[in-house]
């Protein structure tokens, strides 16, 4: 896998790996900001909906690693 080559692709199954890999960074540091900022409201609306579309990022990428090499 060469990323400078000038006829690469991602395969479906790399894409995947992608997006579970920033869902789930993106769901951890979601909640880590509520812990450092104090939280003393919860969890607000803006971040359930953040939340919800980073689960929603992470099982479109579980979807997408069974498809193995094809080119995305």
């Amino acid at each position: 896998m060469n990323l400078f080559k000038d006829d690469f692709q991602f395969t479906k199954r790399q894409l995947g790996l992608l997006c579970v890999g920033l869902g789930m960074l993106a769901f951890v540091g979601l909640l880590g900001l509520d812990l450092v900022t104090g939280g003393d409201g919860g969890i607000g609306p803006a971040q359930r909906i953040g939340l919800g579309l980073t689960v929603a990022l992470v099982v479109l990428g579980l979807s997408l690693i069974p498809l193995g090499d094809d080119k995305a």
